[in-house]
């Protein structure tokens, strides 16, 4: 008879301690590490310099890193991982550093998490609620780039010839109305944002040169009026910021506003049917408890049946990025 495998501690101690590799990560970035490495300085004692830190933390942090796999050893010289020189060396047109950073400031609240889930105070915006200009500016500063990146994803999967108007839901930066005006000439984009998001939206609108083709208007789409005779809607990486009741709200909205024909996409970090995974729709939705809004994760087939109670039909799930964001998407008939 086969023994039972033994059991110990040693996956419950990795996850207990995970936040030692984003820390460690996260301080790379900060200190420019892959940059230095990209452009030579790829020694301990280089490192050391380049970061001004002491050449024994130097080894430290890049002996970490090497564990990791973010870094490579030859001797004493390091190199950058495929995916680290692409994206986190510091000037690149690819640079997600500051995406990287973006949940740093979260760490307390994070620390704090068992006690806010105790708490019945929930709000629908949570961390939204009081957002300020300033916010939105560090927020989209970090999300820019991988907003950028969906976009063009998003423009190269969907087919928008022939379609006159997209209405961008929560569009933040803008990305997707920037991309897809300037993949297909003759269409034209408004982004619904909160006002302090419109703010920085348009300055992003701006630097890409697109202000003659994409809008922003002020609101809280759970309760703005929607610009009528548009016929293509993006509701974009927001999902799990609201309870079901709220997107069935919007999605009836959307088809609404939407001419005969039009077509929703609604892009997002969903939960496979049995709500066992994938892990980033599980801890976005987690998050939102953290913030205390009412929002929660989403079954792809909950998504799917809130465009088909709205109307849309051919409603179908389509693999965006594999494991974080799914496209759901349905018409309008007519």
């Amino acid at each position: 008879m086969a023994e039972k495998p033994r059991l110990d501690t040693t996956r419950l101690q990795k996850m207990a301690q995970a936040y030692w590799e984003s820390a460690a990560l996260m301080a790379a970035v900060e200190l420019e590490i892959f940059t230095a490495i990209a452009r030579g300085q790829n020694t301990i004692p280089a490192v050391a310099s380049a970061a001004g830190i002491g050449e024994r933390n130097a080894e430290r942090l890049l002996t970490a890193l090497s564990a990791m796999t973010l870094l490579s050893r030859d001797g004493e010289r390091f190199t950058n991982a495929a995916d680290v020189e692409r994206f986190l060396v510091k000037d690149s047109d690819r640079y997600a550093g500051p995406w990287i950073l973006f949940t740093k400031p979260r760490w307390e609240a994070y620390g704090k998490m068992s006690e806010r889930l105790r708490s019945t105070e929930v709000n629908k915006l949570g961390a939204y609620k009081e957002f300020t200009v300033d916010d939105a500016r560090r927020y989209h500063g970090a999300t820019y780039s991988i907003g950028m990146g969906a976009a063009r994803l998003f423009s190269r999967q969907v087919d928008l010839s022939g379609r006159k108007l997209l209405l961008d839901l929560g569009g933040g930066s803008g990305a997707y109305s920037i991309v897809a005006t300037r993949t297909y000439p003759g269409l034209k984009a408004i982004v619904l944002d909160l006002p302090p998001v419109v703010v920085v939206a348009r300055e992003y609108i701006e630097a890409n040169g697109a202000s003659d083709r994409v809008s922003a208007i002020a609101g809280d789409f759970t309760e703005s009026e929607f610009p009528q005779g548009v016929d293509v809607v993006v509701m974009a990486s927001n999902l799990p910021q609201y309870e079901p009741d709220l997107i069935r709200l919007v999605v009836r909205k959307a088809f609404a506003a939407l001419l005969p024909g039009g077509e929703m996409h609604l892009v997002g970090e969903t939960l496979h049917d049995n709500r066992n995974g994938p892990l980033s729709a599980a801890l976005w939705g987690l998050n939102e408890g953290v913030y205390g809004s009412t929002g929660l994760a989403h079954t792809e087939s909950e998504v799917k049946g809130y465009l088909r109670d709205a109307g849309f039909t051919g409603v179908e799930v389509h693999p965006f990025v594999p494991g974080v964001l799914s496209r759901v998407a349905g018409r309008k008939p007519g």
